[in-house]
């Protein structure tokens, strides 16, 4: 197999602002570099951004040898100047370098999506590393292998090994480094139940919730069809990549799984599939008969309920609201709903697959984190306007006008529809209830006698 030469392009406005809101932590390039080293050698690393509000992000930049490009915002404030500037860089790179086979996009904008479809005509290998939280699913579907920020987060240290590192240093400190552990030590200080439930919720962030087995098995079992009808036997890295060609966004982080291999092994447990050998070596059956009673739910059956919460909230949802109000609504309202079920770790990851399906409209910011409003779906456009008509159209479809009693008319009751023409030079009748005066009555003429 041909080692993959990846060249890697971060839109480090879109992912930095994503993983804040839907995480509250900051983007870690070092983190996603380590997982795109797992899938090749990469040969280029770029960061589109404008650097000179970024100054916190340059310095981790520099030490991972990521290549800064300078965006400068035009006075009309380009919104999506980084995209384009990323894109045509990413073509000439695909058109100078044939060595580079494999190509990582880190963002979540839908916007890539027509550069990702361009780069796979040109048979080049194409990551997409985001946050299931805000990258599109459209985005996710159309790229060869989707790489979900949330499931490469175990790997980094943890918060008390990073503070037993900060304690480890000498005494000689730096202003900077007083400031922070002073910031450190009145955190120290606060009560022990809140520093405690603080602990809980980020690492309630950064670990969702996993998902059930039962989940992953249409997608299992359709790979092992696939495999089957081909005559080929189905190893692990076999079955795992023809798993990634009918659905690039599978992870087997996302079942708790640390490897593929334990995802199996998972499977197997559950007697969900058959597995023999050994060493690495396994081959992966389906077992006779339907594995499933109840299929697993599909995730467009979770939106339903969703349209009444946000119908009940309407004219709250018009200025926007932020996704835990939202959450809080859809928890109180629908009660017992799992969003599991239909295969969402995180609300926020249900409204990114809702925005898809113009439900909702996500806006992540700095300021106010993660906003929700009303999706194009409850905004329907207006009719066209009816074409003017013409003179003639109108001539040829005028019926015959109504009779109000009492009133003049251009018909006489019961009479038959006289056209437009000869509607003018008809004289007007009385209306139906009133008789026509009679005709004035002359004295009959005399006649002369013969002579």
């Amino acid at each position: 197999m041909q080692e993959k030469n990846i060249a890697v392009f971060v839109d480090y406005d879109n992912i930095e602002i994503g993983v804040k809101s839907t995480l509250s932590r900051e983007f870690a390039v070092g983190v996603v570099l380590d997982a795109l080293k797992e899938r090749g050698q990469i040969v280029a690393k770029f960061a589109y951004a404008n650097w000179s509000r970024q100054e916190g992000a340059t310095r981790q930049m520099a030490e991972n040898a990521v290549q800064m490009v300078q965006r400068i915002p035009s006075p009309r404030g380009d919104k999506n100047g980084a995209d384009i500037n990323l894109a045509l860089d990413a073509l000439e790179m695909a058109f100078t370098h044939s060595h580079v086979n494999a190509f990582a996009i880190v963002s979540g904008d839908s916007d890539f999506v027509p550069l990702v479809n361009k780069l796979k005509e040109y048979g080049k290998t194409v990551f997409i590393v985001g946050g299931k939280a805000f990258t599109s699913t459209i985005l996710q579907q159309n790229c060869h292998e989707f790489v979900s920020y949330e499931s490469i987060l175990d790997d980094r240290p943890s918060s008390s090994a990073k503070s037993h590192h900060r304690e480890s240093k000498p005494l000689n400190k730096e202003p900077r480094d007083r400031d922070r552990d002073r910031d450190r030590d009145r955190d120290a200080k606060r009560e022990p139940g809140e520093h405690k439930d603080k602990q809980q919720q980020q690492q309630q962030r950064q670990r969702p919730a996993p998902l059930d087995l039962s989940q992953a098995m249409p997608l299992v079992e359709r790979a092992l069809e696939v495999l089957e009808r081909r005559n080929v036997q189905p190893q692990l890295g076999l079955l795992k990549s023809t798993m990634l060609q009918l659905s690039p966004a599978f992870n087997e982080r996302a079942y708790g799984a640390h490897s593929f291999s334990e995802f199996v092994e998972r499977m197997k447990a559950s007697e969900y599939v058959k597995v023999t050998g050994s060493g690495g070596r396994y081959i992966i059956e389906r077992k006779g008969g339907s594995v499933q009673e109840i299929p697993p739910a599909k995730p467009e059956d979770a939106l339903p309920p969703l349209r009444d919460v946000l119908e009940t909230h309407r004219l709250d949802m018009e200025e926007g609201v932020p996704a835990e109000a939202l959450e809080s609504w859809f928890a109180e309202e629908i009660q017992g709903f799992d969003l599991k079920k239909f295969g969402f770790q995180s609300f926020a990851e249900f409204l990114n697959f809702a925005q898809d399906r113009l439900v909702v409209r996500v806006e992540a910011s700095q300021e106010q984190g993660l906003m929700s409003y009303l999706g194009a779906e409850f905004y329907p456009p207006a009719p066209p306007p009816a074409p003017a008509r013409t003179e003639q159209e109108e001539e040829e479809d005028d019926g015959p006008q109504p009779i109000v009693k009492g009133q003049p008319s251009y018909l006489e009751p019961n009479a038959k529809p006289v056209s437009p023409r000869a509607r003018k030079k008809r004289a007007p009748s009385v209306a139906d209830g009133n008789k026509a005066p009679a005709p004035r009555k002359t004295a009959p003429r005399k006649r002369k006698p013969a002579e």
